[in-house]
């Protein structure tokens, strides 16, 4: 984590991530060639296909390196190019894992996971269908709040089928498959729709069994929990040090606003909901890192907590700021956008706690 947070303070400071935002540039391939050199993007793959970890669980190690990212608002799929590694090396055919992976974890090509649709907060398969056609599938509907939809190199898509859930990786500029930018309330990041008007693809196109991709998207819904709290935790770490350090900083009548109560009791329970998130993410990266019997439902407690915990710490956080915190010139709406954003991403709270029920957790 370290390493990783020493190459993003010198080659994409938050200077540069506020420079670049809105503009949809992204960090660029010089960028992203680097940090899978770092080996961002093949932590979830074991070794016999390219990939390896640092500790015994390439999750953890994964966490890490989000919540890094997370302290300083980092652009780029990060989340969606490990999710489809993690798919491919799980479920993938000989010929995807030797085509598509290395390429994936290089960084030469990145990957998202079409995930949510309109009107829905946490279904993978929502609101796509896709229909067998000869040797290929036709693939119908559409998905929202996609990163990078417009701008990743492949698409890992959950449709549902009439022989059940089926994932597919597209390449993109598939005919039929039509991707556009959206204006998203985090400017950091670039999001955008992605629809398919019956979009024929190949067979070769299928990630896992046809029609049996359950457990698969499970376990990448689960991936894709852990990381993107592990993100968001960062981030929320990064945005109560930068306020605690302004309540010692800054002066009221003389002394320092924090030394204040009212300030100190926002301060304490601010630090409470930091703390217990950061254990949240710690316990569901172990669990889902491990295989534990138990990993679906730890991954979406942290999910639905973290979520919940991200924006109100960051309210918080513009209490301590006062109105220079609601400036276009502080980071504090950066932080605000990116948390806001995180908890939407792959299943809402209270989808979360739902799905806690249909497993039992509750």
């Amino acid at each position: 984590m370290e390493t990783s947070l020493r190459f993003i303070e010198s080659a994409y400071p938050l200077t540069t991530v506020r420079a670049d935002a809105g503009s949809g540039a992204g960090a660029g391939s010089s960028y992203l060639q680097q940090v899978a050199e770092l080996g961002w993007f093949s932590l979830l793959v074991p070794e016999d296909l390219g990939g390896g970890s640092v500790s015994d669980s390439g999750v953890v190690d994964c966490a890490l390196v989000a919540t890094a990212r997370g302290q300083w608002l980092q652009p780029g799929s990060f989340v969606g190019t490990n999710v489809a590694a993690h798919a491919l090396a799980s479920g993938g055919s000989p010929d995807q894992q030797a085509k598509i992976l290395p390429q994936l974890m290089s960084g030469a090509e990145t990957a998202t996971w079409a995930y949510s649709a309109p009107g829905s907060d946490g279904s993978a398969t929502a609101g796509v269908t896709a229909v067998r056609r000869g040797g290929g599938y036709v693939i119908s509907g559409s998905k929202t709040l996609v990163q990078d939809a417009d701008q990743a190199s492949w698409i890992l898509l959950s449709a549902d089928t009439d022989s059940g859930p089926t994932q597919f990786l597209l390449p993109q500029g598939t005919d039929g498959v039509h991707a556009e930018p959206m204006d998203s309330m985090d400017v950091t990041r670039r999001f955008g729709r992605i629809t398919f008007r019956d979009a024929e693809v190949p067979a070769w196109a299928v990630v896992g069994e046809p029609g049996g991709a359950v457990a698969l998207i499970e376990g990448e819904l689960d991936v894709a929990c852990v990381l993107t709290a592990a993100e968001s935790v960062g981030a929320m770490d990064r945005d109560f040090q930068t306020a605690l350090d302004y309540a010692k900083d800054r002066t009221a009548f003389g002394r320092p606003i924090g030394s204040f109560q009212a300030i100190k009791h926002l301060l304490a329970d601010t630090s409470l909901l930091l703390e217990m998130s950061k254990a949240m993410v710690t316990a569901a990266s172990r669990a889902v890192g491990s295989g534990a019997a138990d990993a679906s439902a730890v991954a979406s407690m942290a999910k639905a907590f973290v979520g919940d915990s991200s924006i109100e710490l960051a309210q918080h956080c513009f209490q301590v700021f006062g109105g220079i915190g609601f400036t276009w010139e502080h980071d504090q709406h950066l932080y605000m956008r990116r948390l806001t954003t995180d908890a939407a991403l792959y299943g809402s709270p209270s989808w979360h706690r739902e799905r806690l029920c249909r497993l039992g957790g509750l």
